[in-house]
């Protein structure tokens, strides 16, 4: 327990329920100002909503057309802060977006890029522009068809890592951080939260207390407070399904593609992992219960077609390599169609009796930081530790001290000073943990002194490190959370990591 975590008798100032972007995020920039912190998952950290995402640190150019300008606004900014903040598992990307006849004409796609560029008041990334896919090399891979388009810029995220790095960050200046571990229920005795927590490793129940209590939930806000907490509440949040499919490198080159689709949604396909292209989303309403699914045989269906329009190369559902779906919470505006609810958030504030409670609705993992801001700045008159200024904007997140040079720089000197360490493995620690990287690899000299090669460039000493500093408790978190490294092993490797880490956890 950190040195800032209360005595039995002292309550926390703030108990967390969720551990995704969010919840983490609201524990970092908490912690920073004084709080005591609990944060409880009752899975992984990111193990739902916020390791499914498309990826993308953006404003929403799509969200124009609903009008939502002050979300993208605040998106936009937020785009040039994170990238700032995390430079090792952020970085800017370019997206191309052919126009089609089909769909939107191309003055409104031009006016529309137009006021995405000046939206964002702190820009740095390069403006869009028209292209011609005739002689410009991003129209290679595209059906001749296709002449003119745009390109224009956005960021692109390891979103998983990210939800990490804000959990590492806010243990790393006190806040305590218990994943697999949930909420059972929780009362307002005496002006305070008494919450009744279960190790869902052990099965044993604890008692803790908190001064206010944050329910970011995700998908399971609405049921958190109707049955955990059994407090009736007016809003609501719709569960839409995304998914995606990882197929095998499609077209060359850093850039990524912003697909039309006739049904007027829009699909992405983006350069992942060196050696595949990512595919999604897409917007199925989610009528059943939260939590985990996987894709449907027709959403596989719809994302190969709709690549398949624009592309040379077919892309076949049996070249799906590996998919991926999860639920977003958004806020209930009684939108009709699935694709039009709004991406906004929405924080709700409970104080009727004593104690308060704060429920998140919606929410994107670009606005992550300024939810928090924004949650706190809320809780402030009723919790007054949190109300001292704002800090997160300009704080970089563990590992992104990276230096002078951006990535290539600090690239260049981890190869230098671990010379031994084979290039790819070089380049994905530094992609994956930045300025950290020189605590995995510690004193060693030599890969011998890595430790076992458990599959690919995967080392014991790595897998240590995500046990021993990132919440690692079970296979999967270690090879698709923390990493991705599930899509580049066989399965006889996989079976030696997951043998591994159950046997360090046990």
């Amino acid at each position: 327990m950190s040195d800032s975590a209360p005595s039995p008798a002292q309550p926390y100032d703030l108990l967390i329920v969720g551990g995704g972007v969010n919840g983490a995020g609201i524990a970092r920039d908490a912690v920073g100002r004084g709080a005591s912190v609990l944060l409880v998952e009752q899975d992984d950290l990111a193990s739902y909503t916020s390791s499914a995402s498309t990826k993308l640190i953006h404003g929403g150019l799509r969200y124009l057309e609903y009008y939502e300008f002050r979300l993208v606004r605040e998106a936009l900014t937020e785009r040039e802060r994170l990238l700032a903040m995390a430079p090792h598992i952020m970085w800017p990307m370019r997206f191309v977006l052919p126009h089609s006849k089909l769909v939107r004409p191309a003055w409104m796609l031009k006016a529309g890029l137009f006021l995405y560029d000046h939206l964002a008041s702190n820009m740095t990334l390069p403006k869009s522009r028209a292209v011609d896919f005739r002689t410009h090399s991003s129209g290679r891979p595209l059906k001749p068809e296709y002449t003119k388009g745009f390109v224009y810029s956005d960021g692109w995220v390891q979103d998983s890592r990210l939800v990490v790095l804000n959990a590492l960050d806010a243990a790393e200046r006190g806040a305590e951080i218990r994943t697999r571990t949930r909420l059972i229920k929780a009362d307002r005795v005496n002006g305070v939260w008494e919450a009744v927590l279960e190790d869902r490793v052990t099965g044993t129940t604890s008692t803790v207390r908190a001064r206010a209590l944050v329910n970011a939930a995700g998908p399971w806000v609405a049921k958190l407070l109707s049955e955990t907490l059994q407090i009736p509440n007016s809003k609501s949040v719709r569960l839409v399904k995304g998914s995606h499919i990882i197929v095998p490198r499609v077209f060359e080159g850093p850039q990524a593609y912003i697909f039309q689709n006739p049904d007027k949604r829009i699909v992405f396909a983006i350069p992942y992992e060196q050696n595949y292209t990512l595919i999604g989303t897409t917007d199925i309403p989610w009528k059943e219960a939260p939590g985990t699914v996987g894709i449907a045989p027709d959403e596989v269906t719809y994302l190969c077609e709709s690549v398949n329009r624009y592309f040379q190369t077919e892309v076949k559902e049996s070249d799906v390599v590996w998919s991926y779906a999860g639920l977003r919470p958004l806020y209930d505006d009684a939108s009709a169609n699935a694709s039009a609810v709004t991406r906004d958030y929405v924080l709700d504030l409970d104080t009727t009796d004593g104690a308060p409670l704060l429920s998140i609705f919606g929410g994107k993992i670009t606005t992550y930081r300024k939810l928090a801001e924004h949650a706190l700045e809320k809780l402030a008159p009723v919790l007054p530790v949190v109300a001292g200024a704002s800090w997160t904007a300009s704080e970089v997140l563990p590992g992104g001290d990276i230096g002078e040079g951006g990535f290539a720089g600090a690239l260049a000197r981890l190869r230098r000073a671990a010379p031994w360490l084979p290039e790819q493995l070089a380049w994905r620690l530094m992609r994956n943990y930045g300025s950290r990287a020189y605590e995995i690899i510690g004193e060693a000299a030599s890969m011998q002194d890595m430790g076992e090669l458990l599959g690919g460039d995967l080392t014991t000493r790595e897998v240590d490190y995500l046990i021993g500093k990132e919440w690692a408790r079970a296979p999967e978190d270690v090879l698709w959370r923390r990493s991705k490294m599930g899509l580049h092993l066989n399965d006889a490797e996989k079976n030696a990591v997951a043998d591994y880490v159950k046997k360090k956890v046990a």
